[in-house]
């Protein structure tokens, strides 16, 4: 199973806006924080905005907070969003007859791969983005931040 890179930035950005609820996080901080095109990020900042993952502020002092509660968010549904061929395993759809009349895509491979990828969503489904950020963290690593207030 291989996850595209946007997957791998949508989780990212969300344990870095997730590390830094008690603030607005910018795309830029956190494209420099994992060394991650900016425009990438973008992309990922807007579908996971359009999502509910993120909220989003316009503006001179704008940036991005959680949309939701890192305990309620499950890692399938963000695989969901990111992934869309997991939910529509367009690519292991119907196979077809091929020139010898043989099917191109035998239907126990089709059965084989969908019964791995339900494990693989049933798994990422059981675990949510709190499950992913240190016990009682809630800053980033070498932000440089103490907590203090």
């Amino acid at each position: 199973m291989r996850l595209t890179s946007f997957s791998d930035y949508a989780l990212r950005l969300l344990i870095y806006a997730a590390r830094h609820r008690d603030r607005l996080v910018t795309i830029e901080e956190a494209a420099a924080a994992y060394d991650i095109s900016r425009s990438h990020l973008t992309k990922v900042a807007n579908l996971l905005t359009r999502a509910g993952f993120l909220s989003s502020m316009r503006g001179r002092s704008g940036g991005l907070a959680m949309g939701r509660a890192p305990e309620s968010l499950t890692l399938g549904e963000v695989l969901r969003v990111t992934e869309p061929d997991f939910a529509s395993m367009e690519c292991f759809g119907p196979g077809t007859e091929g020139a010898s009349g043989e099917a191109k895509r035998p239907a126990e491979l089709t059965a084989a791969v969908g019964a791995a990828l339900t494990a693989f969503l049933a798994e990422m489904d059981a675990r949510t983005l709190a499950d992913l950020l240190p016990k009682g963290e809630t800053r980033a690593e070498g932000s440089g931040e103490d907590g203090a207030s």
